[in-house]
C-alpha cells in the first residue's frame, strides 16, 4: 500500500465535494491534523474510517488502497490489451505482406499426350519442393460423337510401380454429350507431393468413364507426359 497515493486520492476526494481538513476531522471525529497526516501520506485512516469513507461517498475501499478509482485501472489494463492486440496485428501483417512479396522460381513444363483416344494440355509448375498441376484442356480425337450418355466421368491417377492411387477426381455428369463434359473438365492440384524430377519414375494417367444407355462403360486410360525433362 502506496501512502503517498492513498493520502492524494482522499484529498483529491475532499476536494472533489468543496470540503476543508476540519470538515473531514469533524464528519469522522478526528483532529484537521490527522487529517493533514493522511493527505500527506505520514499516517492512515483506520480500517473502520476507511468503510465510512466509502460508504459516504460511494466508492470501493479498494480504491482508496490502492490510491486510484477502478475505472482509472480498467482503463490502463484496456490500453495494454489493445497495445498488445497492435502488436499482434502489426506482426500478422507482417508476415502476410512478407508470404505474398515473396519470390517463388517456378519453372514451367507442358503436360500432353498422343492423340489416340483423347488429346490433353496442361502445364506443370514446380520449384524445389513441390509442384502444381493443371489440366483445362481435353478433347475428343474420335469421329464428331453427338451422343448423349448416360454418364461421364474423369480421374487423374498416378501410377507407383505396380500401385495406383487416385489423386484427383472431376464431378461426374449424367445425359450429356462427350464435348459437353470435356468442355468444362479441368484438374486443379496445388500442393502436389511430387517434385518435378520424380515425373520420370511416376507415371500419371487420365481416366475417363463413359457410360451408355445400354449401362455399358467404356473406359479410356490417357497416359501424361511432361515435355522436357526436369
Amino acid at each position: 500500500m502506496d501512502k503517498d497515493k492513498v493520502g492524494n486520492f482522499i484529498k483529491n476526494l475532499r476536494k472533489k465535494y468543496n470540503l476543508t481538513q476540519s470538515d473531514i476531522a469533524e464528519k469522522y471525529n478526528v483532529t484537521y491534523q490527522s487529517v493533514s497526516k493522511w493527505e500527506n501520506g505520514i499516517n492512515l485512516p483506520s480500517l473502520s474510517l476507511l468503510k465510512k469513507m466509502s460508504k459516504d461517498y460511494n466508492i470501493d475501499i479498494t480504491d482508496i488502497l490502492d490510491g486510484e478509482f477502478s475505472s482509472k485501472k480498467h482503463n490502463k489494463n484496456n490500453l495494454i490489451f489493445i497495445i498488445i492486440i497492435i502488436f499482434f496485428l502489426i506482426l500478422i501483417s507482417f508476415f502476410i505482406i512478407l508470404k505474398i512479396t515473396k519470390k517463388d522460381n517456378f519453372v514451367f513444363k507442358t503436360i500432353s499426350t498422343d492423340c489416340k483416344d483423347f488429346n490433353v494440355s496442361g502445364s506443370l509448375a514446380y520449384d524445389k519442393d513441390k509442384s502444381f498441376i493443371h489440366i483445362s484442356n481435353v478433347k475428343y480425337c474420335g469421329i464428331n460423337d453427338e451422343t448423349v450418355y448416360k454418364k461421364i466421368e474423369a480421374f487423374l491417377y498416378e501410377k507407383d510401380q505396380e500401385k495406383i492411387k487416385k489423386i484427383f477426381t472431376y464431378q461426374s455428369k449424367e445425359n450429356i454429350k462427350i464435348k459437353d463434359y470435356l468442355q468444362d473438365l479441368q484438374f486443379k492440384i496445388d500442393n502436389y507431393n511430387r517434385i518435378c524430377k520424380d515425373y520420370n519414375q511416376k507415371n500419371l494417367f487420365l481416366e475417363i468413364d463413359i457410360t451408355d444407355n445400354n449401362n455399358k462403360t467404356y473406359i479410356y486410360k490417357i497416359p501424361l507426359k511432361l515435355n522436357n525433362n526436369c
